[in-house]
């Protein structure tokens, strides 16, 4: 999971691609990169970090151009401690191509080595997202070959593109000279909109956040298979470029992944959060009385919305109980030293006041591993809680995901192969309360009625692209992030229990 962004307009864009990615910086911590393109050339500057550390005033100075692109990094495939893998990436034939790309690429293997034996392309990192530029630079160069590049040939590469690939991809790319090309996966798996300023400023990006906080009019969602075209002077071209696309987003974007102010495929991110609590609540009063709950507190951040509609239905007070410390920072090893992992309670503290002598209700958007949560139940306990119940907004999490979020292997998710009294003994809470997989879909679903569906296969082991077994996992499995002895795990799941959303 990644956040991109790219705009055409008639002004330098610098600051606007800043702005954006500071608005998708939820989606991608482990770092950033910018990319502006003037006449014929680009201008590029990336790194690891977040946004604010990556770009100081002598960088921005660096990126002049009224057209570019850029993208906050989650790493879910190959390196994340190299720099060379941090987007966006960049070929210099044909034309001239920089590319972003949000999802994960399935056959990523299958098409490295296609592109060495048939397509005559090197790739020079482990990154899927670099597989995909050369797919598309040689497809492109295939429709255009001895005729001017109009929007017809970048449609046909886009068609060529769909066909090859297999996963989730939202991409945004720059063709030097011609323009901004963007499309999404025939499943529309990852999401990307579109929008546009008072000055004809045109904006794709990852979610409505970034267009509407950079002073955009949100205008409408880029189909799934659909390839857009932003010319030089911000005309808009579009083609449905994939043979039998279907919308079935990923579910956990609702559950915890974007801004609760985002809309998303005509879903409101917070009203899905809303409607997972209400659900949830008839879970809750077939497990625990209502009579039996002194209080009901949010795990922050994700977890909000579920929690305040569950007490309002259950006719609980709602409290917070728990804050949590923005400005944790890195843990560094000295020599000689060992590896000191962060604690949950560097990162969150407790209220003890809410907790002392109360049964007391935990809410969370969902549970991944659960070693945070049995960290939490306990910091409860010591707090003085009577009873600890813990609820979950999502269902059990079964399966990986191979479609950008760096799900664990099987054995490393509390719920898979378990029961929930097993899962329940393992977090050490009293009660232990989940989301329905069908309740869930219904209540994000009822929303849009348009979709076709959702990827929920981290819930229920369905992949929606029909290519993925057991085989393909585990070799996914082997090309994710690499986390040495002495860095912590920055990636969003390590504790999933603490969003960036808020």
């Amino acid at each position: 999971m990644c956040g991109i962004v790219g705009v055409v307009s008639s002004a330098p864009v610098n600051q606007l691609l800043y702005d954006a990615l500071l608005l998708l910086q939820h989606r991608g911590q482990d770092a950033a990169g910018i990319c502006t393109l003037m006449e014929r050339k680009f201008f590029m500057h990336k790194a690891k970090g977040m946004v604010k550390d990556v770009f100081r005033t002598r960088n921005m100075r660096a990126l002049p151009g009224s057209v570019g692109l850029g993208q906050v990094r989650y790493p879910t495939a190959g390196n994340a401690y190299s720099e060379e893998e941090a987007q966006p990436f960049y070929v210099n034939a044909p034309f001239g191509i920089v590319l972003v790309h949000n999802g994960n690429l399935t056959n990523a293997h299958a098409l490295r080595a296609e592109l060495f034996s048939t397509d005559h392309r090197h790739t020079n990192t482990e990154s899927d997202s670099e597989v995909l530029l050369n797919v598309l630079a040689h497809e492109l160069e295939r429709s255009s070959r001895g005729v001017p590049l109009q929007s017809g040939e970048l449609f046909a590469a886009v068609k060529s593109v769909h066909k090859r690939l297999r996963g989730s991809y939202a991409v945004v790319a720059l063709i030097a000279g011609h323009g901004l090309l963007a499309f999404r996966d025939p499943y529309g798996i990852r999401p990307l909109a579109m929008g546009r300023a008072a000055d004809g400023t045109v904006m794709i990006a990852s979610e409505s956040v970034a267009l509407e906080g950079s002073g955009h009019v949100f205008e409408r969602n880029i189909a799934p298979g659909e390839a857009v075209f932003v010319d030089l002077q911000g005309q808009v071209h579009s083609m449905q470029c994939a043979e039998s696309p279907t919308l079935n987003p990923c579910i956990f974007e609702f559950v915890y992944l974007a801004r609760p102010d985002s809309v998303m495929d005509g879903i409101s991110v917070y009203q899905a959060r809303l409607n997972l609590g209400e659900t949830l609540a008839k879970r809750v009063v077939s497990t625990v009385p209502p009579s039996d709950i002194d209080v009901i507190i949010p795990i922050p951040e994700s977890s909000r919305p579920s929690a305040t509609q569950l007490a309002h239905l259950l006719g609980v007070p709602y409290r917070e109980g728990f804050v949590k410390n923005r400005y944790v920072g890195r843990t560094f090893i000295m020599p000689g030293q060992g590896v000191r992992k962060k604690s949950v309670r560097q990162k969150l503290n407790v209220i003890a006041s809410e907790f002392k002598g109360r049964n007391v209700l935990l809410v969370d958007d969902s549970i991944v591993r659960g070693t945070t949560s049995r960290e939490i139940v306990q910091m409860a306990r010591d707090a003085g809680a009577r009873k600890v119940y813990l609820a979950s907004a999502a269902p059990p999490v079964r399966y990986p995901n191979v479609y950008g979020i760096d799900m664990p292997t099987k054995g490393e998710l509390v719920a898979h192969d378990r029961t929930v009294e097993e899962i329940r003994e393992l977090i050490g809470c009293d009660a232990l309360i989940y989301q329905d997989v069908d309740a869930m879909k219904r209540a994000i679903g009822s929303l849009n009625t348009k979709l076709d569906g959702f990827d929920a296969s981290c819930f229920d082991g369905v992949y929606v692209t029909g290519d993925i077994d057991t085989e393909s996992i585990n070799r996914m499995n082997g090309n994710r992030p690499r986390i040495e002895e002495t860095e912590e795990d920055s990636s969003r799941l390590a504790l999933p229990n603490l969003s960036e959303n808020g």
